[in-house]
């Protein structure tokens, strides 16, 4: 089973905490906007849970 992760692109101003916080599901892109794996195996949710958790702007969503 995978869970999907949904980044609110509109939303994020780049601070980068997802990437302090599991630095091989997120990153930030040329205009330091973020960018996910976009679906990831069950046994990484609590990780992509995390980094949604640490973002200010609450731009991660995980399904």
């Amino acid at each position: 089973m995978t869970v999907r992760i949904v980044v609110d692109r509109d939303k994020c101003q780049g601070y980068g905490q997802c990437v302090f916080e599991a630095d091989d599901l997120f990153g930030l892109d040329e205009s330091d906007t973020c960018v996910a794996a976009a679906e990831v195996g069950e046994d990484r949710r609590a990780d992509a849970e995390r980094a949604a958790d640490v973002c200010p702007m609450q731009a991660i969503t995980v399904e």
